[in-house]
């Protein structure tokens, strides 16, 4: 560790693999209620489950997001972190907004929530992904304008990079996005138009810029690559991304009432949107083949490899596979999206955050890498979640392909229940894969306490004390 003040990274670090782990054992819950209906019923309703899992999702990549700036923005800038004490004192209020948030949707009816939370002031809740009441996303409003404060003055006092800037544009971008989330007009078209700069911009936009930097700067230290060849590289990727990413929001227009003219702009620039993904492949792969050195973390060296695969199939190949319009019109919110969505989010920002921690970690702890057991325990975590993230994804599809065919294709279209259950296999196949998904996360912390062999030295090799 360079400098000292990269030490903040190491809370925000733990409680984002904490948060993980919520979020998976929200998503086996889940899981088994959509073949046991009654399952956890009623202290934990499905609507009730699946808020908890998908904002646990959001929480947790920030954390990760905002440990890895601190951690490699003092690096990038070569200068100690601006305030570390801002730093700790956002991390402290992050953490018990978010806990109180999720006690309140596990404890509290959700319409009463909402009333005890001044919903009646400013209508911000109900809607997928921002639920959160009203405080709590004051709260996100608070620490992000903190943070991106803190990033920005040690990287203006700092040296300038690429890779510093390229950051810090995604997090002011995510700042800035997140303020539609407080926008919630009454015309339901108007508010799913803009709902969507929050949720389509994070994910397919300014997050791209983070996984990016974070990607280009884990490749950097572990292969030795000249810094300008990784630049020129990251400057390719987040153009495309930016182009596409942007314009290709329309295809999320299609049916909610906007000018039919997103149909072409959406179809078009979506099907473009696998081009930067495909480029961070290459970039990958490129980087660890050219290395000028073989570092001794081997297990970071496998997740970032891992991100480039798994964000291309995620993100480019089965978001291409329904994005455009004429598919898009039997597949829409069928679980071919949920597909689309498990991949893509693992494939591009669990894995990346993952690969930070993989990276950082060993050297928050005062080590260059984890031992080589640890390593050998973390790369068998490795497969094992993405292995079994890839099984989920293709049991999903399976079930979507089969739903869409008896429930909007044939000549007699089957009512939705019915059509679940006969894709309740596919369910149950689901929920082993993510049974297997989190045996793979439990090894993956694991791996972090697993201690090398003692060395044993032979009698023969024990050298006589000098006279």
């Amino acid at each position: 560790m360079q400098y000292p003040s990269q030490a903040v990274a190491k809370p925000y670090f733990i409680t984002a693999i904490g948060l993980f782990v919520g979020q998976i054992l929200f998503g086996l819950i889940m899981g088994l209620q959509y073949v046991i209906g009654d399952f956890m019923f009623p202290a934990i309703p499905f609507n009730i489950a699946r808020m908890v899992h998908t904002n646990l999702l959001i929480v947790w990549l920030l954390f990760g997001f905002m440990g890895a700036a601190y951690y490699l923005v003092p690096e990038e800038s070569e200068t100690e972190l601006h305030s570390p004490l801002l730093a700790y004192l956002m991390f402290w209020i992050f953490l018990i907004a978010g806990a109180l948030t999720i006690a309140g949707y596990l404890l509290v009816p959700y319409a009463t929530l909402a009333e005890m939370t001044g919903n009646n002031l400013l209508q911000t809740m109900g809607r997928e992904f921002l639920e959160q009441p009203l405080p709590t996303k004051v709260g996100i409003v608070v620490v992000a304008l903190a943070f991106v404060y803190n990033i920005g003055m040690t990287i203006l006092k700092g040296r300038k990079t690429a890779i510093s800037m390229i950051l810090l544009a995604g997090l002011i971008g995510l700042a800035v996005l997140f303020l539609f989330a407080f926008y919630n007009p009454s015309n339901l078209a108007t508010d799913k138009y803009f709902w969507w700069w929050v949720v389509h911009l994070w994910v397919e936009g300014v997050w791209e810029l983070i996984m990016a930097a974070i990607l280009a700067f884990v490749l950097i230290k572990i292969t030795g690559v000249d810094r300008e060849v990784i630049e020129k590289w990251l400057y390719v990727i987040i153009t495309l991304a930016l182009v596409t990413g942007i314009i290709g929001t329309g295809h999320h227009y299609y049916w909610i009432g906007a000018p039919a003219y997103w149909q072409w702009w959406g179809g078009v620039f979506s099907a473009l949107e696998p081009l930067p993904f495909f480029a961070m492949t290459v970039f990958c792969f490129n980087m660890v083949n050219r290395r000028r050195r073989q570092h001794p973390n081997k297990a970071a060296t496998l997740w970032a490899l891992g991100t480039g695969v798994m964000a291309f199939l995620g993100a480019g190949v089965w978001g291409f596979l329904h994005t455009l319009a004429p598919v898009n019109y039997y597949t829409h919110g069928s679980q071919i999206t949920a597909a689309h969505g498990h991949l893509a989010f693992y494939g591009a920002y669990v894995m990346v955050v993952l690969t930070i921690i993989s990276y950082a970690m060993p050297i928050l702890r005062g080590r260059e890498c984890n031992p080589e057991r640890a390593q050998v325990l973390e790369m068998w975590s490795f497969w094992l979640m993405t292995v079994s993230m890839v099984f989920i994804t293709l049991f999903l599809t399976g079930a979507g392909i089969l739903q869409v065919w008896l429930q909007r294709v044939i000549d007699n279209p089957q009512p939705f229940m019915a059509v679940q259950d006969q894709v309740r296999i596919f369910y149950w196949l689901r929920e082993l894969a993510g049974l297997v998904f989190l045996i793979g996360l439990v090894l993956y912390l694991v791996s972090f306490f697993v201690k090398d062999k003692p060395q044993t030295v032979a009698v023969n090799d024990v050298q006589p004390a000098a006279t």
